[in-house]
């Protein structure tokens, strides 16, 4: 874990805060882009994750079969509340994540590596920084401002780093798992923006920070795009995606990814 991805996970912080603050009573209630939550549920979601992490919750959601699931059980318990107790909650205990990021950032501690449910491990470091900069940035900018009407926040390179750190280091474990079917060499992912790079995906499931020597198919989109199609919010076909190669092989890995 980086300070600059502590700095992330502040800023990510600030920007839901900033936009919670400025909400009507109705816009609580109204529908987001995440299916069958209202605004106020991903709220509920991203406060009740925080707060698992000082309390047994935490072990619903590391021992998980089914992480999104899990999320649901979580919010049902929050749907009566009201929306000044939901952000009470996802305040207070954001805060204390932010802290406790802060606390282990330059210790031993933050490279011990712990299950998060079905997605496999990862670092202290990665969940307490990257998986929470990467659910803040998801719901906030694909969920809730666009269901809004809002104007979707920036971002900056800092932010991006951790969105797609964490999300490669889910994909890697997924396909460790589930090695990509049909996949007879490497893909190369290159992503255009803040934040972005290459990352190659090859046959026996490895992910590499880098590009391959060989690749069967070069797939390029832009930084800001990738959480919304890599999660299935969007069809990558319907974003600025384009393929230079074997584009069958490509569009069939294309069709499987699913970074929850």
């Amino acid at each position: 874990m980086t300070d600059s991805g502590v700095a992330a996970v502040r800023r990510e912080r600030a920007e839901l805060l900033r936009l919670c603050r400025d909400l009507s009573p109705g816009e609580w209630h109204r529908p987001s882009l995440a299916e069958g939550w209202r605004i106020q549920d991903v709220v509920a979601h991203l406060g009740s994750g925080c707060h698992a992490m000082f309390s047994p919750a935490v072990l619903a959601m590391l021992r998980s079969t089914d992480i999104e699931r899990t999320n649901d059980v979580f919010v049902d318990r929050r749907r009566e509340w009201s929306p000044a107790r939901v952000l009470g909650e996802y305040e207070r205990w954001s805060g204390r994540v932010t802290v406790l990021a802060d606390v282990i950032a330059a210790r031993r501690i933050g490279r011990v590596r712990v299950p998060a449910g079905e997605l496999g491990r990862f670092t202290v470091g990665q969940v307490l920084t990257g998986a929470l900069v990467f659910d803040h940035h998801t719901h906030l900018r694909h969920d809730i401002a666009p269901a809004l009407g809002r104007t979707v926040p920036a971002t900056d390179p800092e932010r991006m780093t951790s969105v797609l750190a964490w999300m490669f280091a889910v994909l890697t474990n997924q396909l460790r798992a589930t090695p990509p079917a049909g996949l007879p060499g490497p893909i190369d992912i290159e992503l255009v923006g803040p934040g972005g790079g290459t990352w190659s995906v090859h046959p026996d499931g490895t992910v590499l920070p880098r590009p391959a020597a060989a690749s069967v198919a070069v797939v390029s989109a832009s930084t800001l795009e990738f959480p919304e199609w890599a999660t299935r919010r969007a069809r990558w076909e319907d974003r600025r995606v384009s393929v230079v190669g074997d584009r069958d092989i490509a569009a069939q890995f294309l069709d499987a990814l699913n970074i929850v």
